[in-house]
């Protein structure tokens, strides 16, 4: 449960693309260096318990001048020792930088002893990604396959955010993303609720509070929840805190460090 939870941030913080209904800036806010380090925090009883830390890095594709950007998400601390449980999830997602829309996402997720390692490759003339997933416990178990059809810019769970990052948010708008998670198809409505200060590396600072609706019925995560994403108003569009709500408990993402910012 933990790993959905924290790993839902690497969705609910990186899944917002809205090319149907809004364009995109000319500046890109981010560049190739960039770094984002994350630390997440668990509290129900338990106040303030570390669970998580979270790293994003922008690279270049080996082939073509597309974007590599480099995700992990990794158990600590508390929740290591009180609930003996441990999660690893890294994901490697290749970009178009002329269109900015997946191409490709690598993924390995660790859960304790389970362990699953899948590609997803996106089709865009056959509007279509294949997603296969292999145990590599089990070399000799027949890998997982799904396909399914997609329709314009599709993105993954972290090449999301940085899409987000070039929409000029502003209070009240709203959208229907496209996202793809193991193969199958979200449409998710995210609204603009706010502009509002937030405490940061960087000092008080004024962000765009984002909701998306992604716990529920047909959604990414069918439970009861909610999130609430801080995202700064500047040229930087920096991500600086995000707010999970869920049946098990709260949790608090905030950026801890920044390196290779604009």
């Amino acid at each position: 449960m933990f790993g959905k939870i924290i790993t839902s941030f690497l969705f609910l913080a990186f899944v917002f693309t809205a090319y149907s209904s809004a364009q995109t800036i000319k500046k890109q806010p981010f560049q190739i260096g960039e770094t984002l380090v994350y630390e997440g925090k668990f509290s129900r009883i338990i106040k303030g318990v570390a669970i998580a830390d979270l790293s994003f890095s922008v690279t270049k594709a080996a082939d073509k001048n597309n974007f590599l950007i480099k995700s992990e998400v990794k158990s600590k601390g508390s929740v290591l020792k009180l609930f003996r449980y441990s999660f690893l999830q890294k994901i490697d997602s290749t970009v178009d930088a002329e269109d900015f829309r997946i191409l490709k996402t690598v993924k390995r997720d660790v859960q304790k002893e389970r362990v699953r390692d899948s590609e997803a490759v996106f089709d865009y003339r056959q509007n279509r990604v294949t997603y296969i997933e292999t145990d590599p416990n089990e070399p000799a178990r027949p890998p997982r396959r799904i396909a399914s059809e997609i329709g314009g810019k599709m993105q993954d769970m972290v090449s999301g955010i940085y899409a987000l990052r070039l929409l000029p948010l502003a209070v009240g708008a709203s959208f229907e993303i496209n996202v793809s998670d193991s193969g199958l198809i979200y449409k998710i409505p995210v609204r603009v609720a706010a502009r509002e200060q937030q405490k940061s590396i960087f000092g008080r600072v004024w962000c765009f509070r984002v909701v998306p609706e992604v716990f529920g019925t047909n959604r990414l995560i069918e439970k009861e929840g909610s999130i609430t994403i801080w995202i700064t108003d500047d040229a930087r569009r920096l991500p600086v805190r995000a707010q999970i709500n869920s049946d098990i408990g709260r949790v608090e993402v905030k950026l801890k460090s920044a390196t290779g910012i604009k």
